[in-house]
């Protein structure tokens, strides 16, 4: 049944992945006129036929949902509160990638109207809902911000696949331009959230605050990965160090580990492009960045030695990889460190045969040539790489996954998911 709360309100999500379908659907749960938009028409396609490929929304919340999903602009018409959940990549020179955010804008300017709100979840640098996306809606449409429209940010802060903390359990964080954008927020985005709503008092401030809190957990990574190439060195495991030191009560849980995907790998360079804007050169935020953006190749050259120490010829060893998504229980290959491990391995002469459960083949093949194998080709391995440790590697671990690797072999453990205890003799195990 569907709540009886009805509203004026005609919303429009502007991108469905990860992020826009989960929010489209819980809106529609509450609201009457919800439309779900993206410019991809086989997501369009794909989610019209009960199919999330991120995972996020079941087959069934999709059937029983009133959402409108739809590639047509025209759906657009007479919206009043539209909300923006485009990706903010990079470029290759590492610097803010606006594009699907001016595109975004692109498509919404002709269906403003008086007294429309637009709202943008995208993770940006502060600065930029204001400073790029306002003027360029206000070129386009004709209309005067502040009189015509109003600006609003809320930052998103899905975790995918982290079924522990939906969208409804996360507080929101909200901001406006002004009293009223800010109440029409409330309105909108109280009727989804459970844990409550947070008024930033401007919308550079909600910027800065969702910029930040991935650049933090960037930099607490990146010295738990400096940590880890210096016990290496001392030849004991970061793993044991880092449960003996979590004994005391305010030791921060960080783990090392590949630093990938589309959020915490990126975010970082939109804080730092504006602070170089701004004439300051941060130091910290990209050390740790440089340290992260490291590790595919570390991992790669320390299985290369253990290689050398097995007196295999690195060429014409059987090396299997598994796990090609940025993390763990997640579909999503965008700027995934496993492929920097793969091509690590290739300077070396080394073409891994690689196994992920949850990743499109289609999509990891596209670009990268990636020599995909199921498990059962995967045998008499001389050494194995676990960059990703998903639930289907690691549930119930016992002899299955180290038998795919010969006796004498090597199992490479990046995030020291394994019970190193039930690792057999007979084969080398390290971990970060």
């Amino acid at each position: 049944m569907f709540d009886s709360v009805q509203t004026a309100e005609k919303i429009a999500v502007i991108g469905l992945g990860y992020v826009g379908f989960p929010v489209a659907v819980a809106l529609a749960r509450k609201f009457d006129n919800v439309v779900g938009f993206d410019v991809n028409a086989s997501r369009i396609a794909a989610l019209k036929r009960g199919n999330d490929w991120t995972g996020e929304v079941s087959a069934a919340e999709i059937r029983n949902s009133r959402l409108a999903i739809s590639g047509e602009a025209r759906k657009l018409i007479g919206t009043s509160f539209f909300i923006v959940t485009v990706p903010t990549p990079i470029d290759q020179s590492r610097r803010p990638d606006l594009r699907p955010l001016q595109s975004a804008c692109k498509t919404i300017a002709p269906f403003i109207r008086p007294g429309t709100v637009i709202v943008f979840e995208s993770t940006v640098y502060p600065g930029v809902t204001e400073e790029v996306c306002g003027p360029m809606l206000e070129q386009m449409s004709g209309l005067s911000r502040g009189v015509d429209f109003t600006l609003g940010y809320s930052p998103e802060r899905i975790n995918p696949g982290d079924e522990a903390h939906p969208l409804a359990a996360i507080v929101k964080v909200i901001s406006a331009e002004d009293d009223e954008t800010l109440n029409r927020l409330r309105g909108v985005y109280g009727k989804i959230i459970d844990a409550g709503l947070f008024a930033a008092p401007s919308i550079k401030v909600a910027e800065a605050a969702k910029v930040i809190e991935n650049t933090q957990r960037d930099v607490n990574i990146a010295l738990m990965n400096e940590l880890a190439l210096i016990c290496d060195r001392l030849q004991i495991r970061t793993a044991d160090v880092l449960k003996a030191a979590g004994t005391k009560w305010n030791f921060l849980p960080f783990s090392p580990g590949l630093v990938g995907g589309h959020c915490i790998g990126v975010d970082p360079y939109y804080l730092t492009a504006k602070a170089e804007e701004l004439g300051y050169h941060p130091e910290v935020i990209l050390s740790g960045r440089r340290v992260n953006d490291s590790m595919g190749r570390f991992i790669a050259s320390r299985a290369v030695k253990f290689l050398s120490q097995m007196r295999v010829n690195p060429q014409q060893a059987r090396v299997g990889l598994l796990g090609l998504t940025f993390k763990e229980n997640v579909p999503d290959l965008r700027n995934s460190k496993a492929f920097d491990i793969i091509d690590e391995l290739r300077s070396f002469g080394i073409n891994p045969l690689v196994n992920d459960p949850v990743a499109n083949p289609d999509d990891a093949n596209a670009s990268n040539e990636i020599q995909w194998s199921s498990l059962k080709r995967m045998r008499n391995l001389d050494l194995m790489i676990l960059a990703v440790p998903h639930r289907q590697y690691v549930a119930g671990f016992g002899i299955r996954l180290q038998n795919l690797v010969r006796k004498g072999g090597a199992i490479l453990d990046v995030r020291s998911a394994l019970d190193a205890s039930r690792i057999s003799p007979e084969r080398l195990y390290w971990s970060l």
